[in-house]
């Protein structure tokens, strides 16, 4: 994959960097709260950040998964918490992947154009990071449950639920409107000043027209929002990764000590060294997240973009750590947005699985990539 940015990428990577200087500043990012601002919402929608990878057909772009690296770099660099990555990325893939038309052609659209927001809802109350649906349930057209850690939830206009169908024990995704009867949405902060929610549905009625996918094809729909969705915020991390580096180097040169810049201290030159190493592999690793999401096969794109989230997550750790002593008892107050790039890289290691859970999937595939490999030796064997 050619990751040379085109004309079009670059001139797209510079127009949302001036975007981004103007419309989340420090103190315009904390008065918000994580709460959507529908101006700069909108203005991201002009741009085509929404549907960059939605087909023509569907108002998008229809760009290849490696646009989402120039656009999640800069999103990153601002810290950016908006819910692009959940409706614009994993949503819109979920959409794409169940193979409803209908579906397709009634909500794409405007997601692309920012006039519906659509949010991911799979996880479950004392499941930890479990993908298949067990306690929220579908029951004919009626649904009973709750999810929680919903990622934007209470700004969707509408959920992609993951429930499990009663009638058979298969999964099963929906389309749930917000305005839905029975639904009670319990909004709340996170760490680093987004949203997420928990969402209890009871006694649910929906339409036939509201369920997305069934069996395989929710099971295969949801995974490819969820490993979408975890490529594009490896490269939300890495740009969130250089730009704290650039204001712990501008600090360093700044700042004096014994009258001459910290920058020239040996000991910290180390540091900033480690630093810029981190930066390089994080973002060496998102390239290897966008790429995989061309790789037709399930396995090695699952084994791509979970060591992709593991270098994200332990890069994030040792930059935003690194950041803060560097900036000294400064780095540990609220007057610096060094905190800000700590909370941000702190949570996304843990979103869509920390890194005990990406070792998990690793070895998951590598075992059935080995069980593969000895069941054609034995076929091959037995031929012979």
């Amino acid at each position: 994959m050619d990751f040379e940015y085109s004309t079009e990428q670059r001139m797209l990577a510079d127009s949302l960097a001036r975007l981004v200087a103007d419309n989340w500043t420090l103190a315009r990012r904390r008065a918000r709260e994580g709460g959507l601002d529908p101006a700069a919402w909108n203005a991201l929608a002009e741009l085509g950040v929404l549907g960059l990878t939605i087909d023509p057909e569907h108002g998008g772009f229809g760009e290849a998964p490696a646009s989402l690296l120039p656009v999640h770099l800069e999103l990153g660099r601002g810290l950016v918490d908006e819910p692009v990555i959940a409706s614009g990325v994993m949503s819109a893939t979920a959409l794409r992947a169940s193979g409803n038309a209908e579906a397709a052609a009634r909500w794409l659209p405007a997601i692309a154009s920012g006039a519906a927001i659509l949010a991911l809802a799979y996880q479950e109350p004392g499941r930890r990071y479990a993908v298949a649906p067990e306690t929220c349930a579908l029951s004919g057209l009626v649904l009973d449950g709750s999810k929680h850690l919903v990622w934007h939830g209470a700004e969707a206009h509408a959920w992609i639920v993951s429930a499990r169908d009663t009638a058979d024990g298969e999964p099963v995704l929906l389309v749930v409107p917000a305005d839905a009867p029975g639904v009670a949405v319990s909004d709340m902060s996170t760490l680093d000043r987004s949203r997420c929610a928990r969402i209890d549905f009871s006694r649910t009625r929906l339409a036939p027209d509201q369920v997305l996918a069934r069996g395989e094809a929710a099971r295969a729909a949801l995974a490819l929002a969820l490993e979408w969705g975890t490529a594009a915020l490896c490269a939300h991390a890495a740009g969130a990764i250089a730009r704290l580096l650039d204001i712990t180097v501008d600090y360093l040169k700044t700042r004096k000590q014994f009258g001459q810049p910290l920058a020239a201290f040996q000991a910290l030159q180390h540091r900033m060294a480690e630093m810029v190493v981190a930066r390089e592999m994080a973002l060496s690793m998102a390239y290897v997240a966008a790429a995989a999401l061309a790789e037709p096969d399930a396995r090695t794109r699952r084994r791509m973009i979970a060591a992709a989230k593991i270098e994200a997550g332990q890069a994030g750790r040792c930059v935003s750590q690194l950041a803060v002593q560097l900036h000294g008892g400064m780095g540990m107050t609220d007057e610096l947005e060094v905190g800000d790039f700590f909370k941000r890289l702190t949570v996304v290691e843990l979103l869509f699985g920390d890194t005990a859970e990406q070792l998990g999937i690793m070895e998951e595939t590598a075992a059935m990539d080995e069980a593969a490999t000895m069941d054609a030796t034995t076929t091959m064997e037995e031929t012979t």
